[in-house]
């Protein structure tokens, strides 16, 4: 695992975002350019002014130190390796530096719901048998999820286990059946595990009092799962994944950050929106089949948001891979983590609002940084009128006379300088002025 972080952050590091590819561009041009001027104002100075053969050098080597053309080409690559090495010390593994560049330009983030937002942790809170025990209700589920890696699946199957109900040995594999649930043949009889979608698919009819539980189960933020055997409805179970400490603060410092939050998940509405209330998301894109999770980043990317996508599981790759952004949760499923460019170590939804805004801002203000200096050091003293470099009096406020001591090239010149005695008056004073 540590060899594999490594080589991650060594990869990105040497890979070249869209800015770093522009700057090589316009390094190509801007070094012979400072070349040029430099000679000829050497040229100029020395020749046609007739001025000193250590003057016109100096107003060559002024020329090239001042304008510093390799922290054109020397920028960008200083800010995304920072970038990158900082990013690994939050536990933050970002796969190249290109999502570095577009990290400040996110306008959208899309949370998937479990194990995301949510601990990816549920438990079966409650059962409702209708015509058949709580314990034949839950042997009955248990036999058709015990093969399945989803979530749910797995807490009905720990609840079995718990509660030392046989899941029995004799069923067809289970087939699953994406976004709505999963079937199987149970000592010869179908059994269907899932949602109401499913349930209306398969012509099973839920009773009222049944619905009516249901209904309650989903205001308080649960995932109710169907359970129906020959072609009836056999009874509800409800089961509740609990938000991760973070996930509320997290969504909180996106909008801070003027970023947009959506929350996407295959449940129902009415728990989607339970969450996604407990967390202050304002939008909510319930009941998506796992196909239907790229489509809706790209529905968004095409009204001209640029979108980061976080999840952790086999249905959210696709997702992640269509996003401007893919940031994968450390925990998520091997393809998730494959297919996001950002990796988050610690699986803390506070990593992806740094990750996706901070750390793109930085590699943005480094380079930035880095450019403006050219031009800040042709006006960094207000004394430059007395400055013996040329360019840097052509350069510098009209109106300072004092000399220039804080100009790197003219620091030497008077720290360096024969000390001089300072008169008043008649009287000599020991004093020294530079």
């Amino acid at each position: 695992m540590l060899a594999q972080i490594v080589k991650l952050v060594e990869d990105a590091q040497g890979s070249k975002p869209p800015v770093q590819r522009i700057a090589d561009v316009a390094v190509t041009y801007f070094i012979p350019a400072v070349l040029l001027i430099a000679f000829s104002a050497f040229v100029v100075w020395y020749f046609l002014l007739g001025s000193s053969l250590l003057f016109a050098l100096t107003t060559l080597i002024s020329v090239l130190v001042v304008a510093c053309p390799c922290a054109l080409g020397l920028a960008t690559p200083t800010a995304v390796t920072v970038g990158i090495g900082r990013g690994a010390e939050l536990g933050i593994l970002i796969r190249n530096g290109e999502a570095l560049e577009k990290g400040e330009k996110v306008t959208t983030v899309i949370l998937d719901k479990t194990g995301t937002l949510t601990k990816g942790k549920p438990e079966v809170t409650d059962l409702v048998a209708a015509g058949v025990s709580e314990t034949t209700l839950l042997s009955l589920a248990a036999a058709v999820e015990k093969n399945s890696a989803h979530p749910l699946a797995q807490a009905v199957v720990r609840a079995a286990e718990a509660k030392g109900v046989t899941l029995g040995d004799r069923w067809n594999p289970s087939t699953t059946l994406g976004g709505k649930g999963v079937s199987a043949k149970v000592l010869g009889e179908e059994v269907l595990v899932g949602n109401r979608t499913l349930m209306q698919d398969r012509g099973v009819v839920v009773p009222s009092e049944l619905d009516t539980k249901i209904q309650a189960f989903e205001q308080e933020g649960k995932t109710a799962v169907i359970v129906a055997a020959g072609g009836q409805a056999a009874g509800v179970i409800a089961i509740a994944d609990t938000l991760k400490e973070t996930s509320a603060e997290a969504v909180r410092r996106f909008k801070e950050h003027g970023i947009e939050v959506v929350m996407v998940t295959g449940d129902n509405r009415r728990t989607a929106e339970a969450i996604a209330g407990k967390a202050g998301i304002d939008k909510v894109i319930a009941e998506v089949l796992p196909d239907r999770k790229a489509a809706e980043v790209r529905a968004l990317q095409e009204k001209g948001q640029v979108v980061a996508f976080v999840g952790d599981g086999i249905n959210d790759a696709p997702a992640l891979a269509q996003a401007d952004i893919g940031i994968a949760i450390g925990s998520g499923t091997d393809i998730a983590i494959e297919s996001g460019e950002i990796v988050l170590v610690k699986n803390d939804l506070l990593d992806a609002g740094r990750s996706a805004r901070t750390l793109g801002q930085s590699n943005g203000q480094d380079t930035g940084k880095h450019l403006l200096g050219i031009c800040l050091q042709l006006r960094a003293h207000p004394g430059g009128r007395r400055c013996p470099v040329p360019v840097l009096r052509l350069c510098l406020p009209a109106g300072a006379r004092r000399p220039c001591d804080g100009c790197k090239f003219c620091y030497g010149r008077h720290a360096f300088a024969p000390p001089q005695r300072v008169y008043t008056g008649s009287k000599e004073e020991n004093s020294i002025g530079r």
